[in-house]
């Protein structure tokens, strides 16, 4: 028996298209290369046998990981070249959006340092809820060897970067009261927000001004905004938007040199631990836009 017609292909794979692409996210940190993914699966939907497919969900998933599979190698390759610290293309979600991704910066960058193997073997498992069974179909291993990939996966997850919860209300505060005392320079009340061991990443991507390494410690991470401060008062940083940064409360800003970027913040008991900065154009496209 035919498949069904493309219309009816369609009406399927619309309402996954934005799960898909968040799937496809996750595993290459870049939207652009996502939405080619995802476009590329629904040409391979349209040539499947859709009547014997039980979980079109689940079977499309399975279907972007592989693709992301493939272009993770280039995607790799491109990052061992990359100038600077790297950075995850930034997803801003209003302050009162309701659709919060639970997959945050931090362990989207924990998943970073997985192979591509182990990498699929936890998002397929851990956050989309597959069977062994099928993320060996999918990755092209035993159930045995994914049990274990999805298990050092795991390991790794936890140790390089635990996660912290924060109410979103509470969150944005820091985010606001930071933005406040960072462009105002008021380093008392920055102090205040930083924990001791707090680290600054910063991504210009070789294309704008950024730390080329990060930044480690509450004194080393002072000095950088004691000299951010100072620009500032020269040519002010406007705050565009409030609101959450792939998962953590940040903000989107102009800065006085004219380059529309996002700061996202890790909190952890109630001070911030984690500042991450996009500088790079090329990945603030869409933002810009908003």
């Amino acid at each position: 028996m035919s498949a069904p017609g493309p219309d009816t292909a369609a009406a399927v794979f619309d309402p996954l298209r934005p799960r898909l692409v968040r799937a496809a996210y996750r595993m290459l940190g870049s939207v652009a290369d996502a939405e080619d993914i995802v476009q590329e699966a629904f040409i391979r939907w349209l040539g499947t046998d859709r009547g014997a497919v039980r979980d079109p969900a689940g079977f499309l998933i399975r279907v972007v990981t592989r693709l992301s599979l493939d272009l993770i190698k280039s995607a790799h390759r491109r990052r061992e070249t990359y100038v600077g610290p790297w950075l995850p293309e930034p997803i801003v979600e209003a302050e009162d959006a309701a659709d919060v991704d639970d997959v945050t910066l931090p362990l989207l960058l924990a998943l970073e340092r997985l192979s591509p193997l182990e990498r699929a073997a936890f998002l397929l498992h851990d956050v989309f809820g597959q069977s062994f069974a099928e993320i060996a179909e999918a990755i092209g291993r035993d159930e045995t060897a994914c049990r274990q990939l999805a298990s050092r996966a795991r390991t790794h997850v936890r140790t390089e970067r635990p996660r912290f919860d924060v109410p979103r209300e509470h969150g944005l505060e820091i985010a606001q009261a930071f933005f406040t005392a960072s462009r105002q320079g008021d380093m008392g009340a920055l102090r205040s927000l930083l924990a001791a061991d707090v680290v600054l990443q910063a991504d210009g991507g070789g294309k704008r001004p950024a730390a080329m390494v990060p930044i480690e410690g509450l004194e080393a991470v002072m000095a950088v905004h004691e000299r951010i401060a100072a620009v500032v008062a020269a040519g002010g940083s406007k705050l565009l938007r409030l609101g959450l940064v792939n998962g953590l409360p940040g903000f989107v800003t102009m800065e006085p040199d004219g380059v529309v970027q996002t700061t996202a913040l890790e909190v952890a008991n109630g001070r911030i631990v984690g500042i991450y900065v996009v500088r790079n154009p090329d990945k603030l496209e869409r933002v810009a836009s908003i």
